[in-house]
């Protein structure tokens, strides 16, 4: 498995427009686009930042998995993702290998593949496969 270099890191926050004014207006983040992600019922805020982002997720959904996170653990880093060259190739690699997966296939949306790995098989840490297409 190729790996490219880290896509973005994840915070989960309970509000994007005041966690925005942490990122944006005290760390001098320049704020470059929010968009909504249905897929994972979020609303999520990028934050261009050298060869990564990151991005502030607050859910849109009180049973989606950001809403529980929070709910259990509060605010905070949620996941690291990994951009990767072939994610198809990387999940039957982790798979054959044990690893426990989230996603056994990758989710296709406009212009990227992605698939978590559970935290369980990472020691603590979700992560997420990402290839842009």
């Amino acid at each position: 498995m190729e790996i490219k270099k880290i896509n973005h890191i994840a915070v989960a926050v309970e509000n994007i427009e005041q966690a925005t004014e942490f990122w944006q207006g005290i760390l001098g983040l320049d704020l470059e686009h929010v968009e909504e992600v249905q897929s994972q019922h979020a609303k999520v805020a990028f934050f261009p930042c050298g060869d990564s982002e990151v991005e502030l997720v607050q859910p849109t959904d009180p049973e989606s998995g950001t809403a529980k996170f929070i709910q259990n653990r509060g605010a905070g880093i949620h996941h690291l993702c990994l951009e990767v060259e072939d994610i198809d190739a990387a999940l039957q690699e982790l798979k054959a290998r044990g690893v426990r997966l989230i996603n056994e296939t990758a989710l296709v949306e406009e212009g990227r593949k992605m698939a978590f790995i559970h935290p369980k098989s990472s020691g603590g840490v979700l992560l997420e496969l990402y290839q842009i297409i």
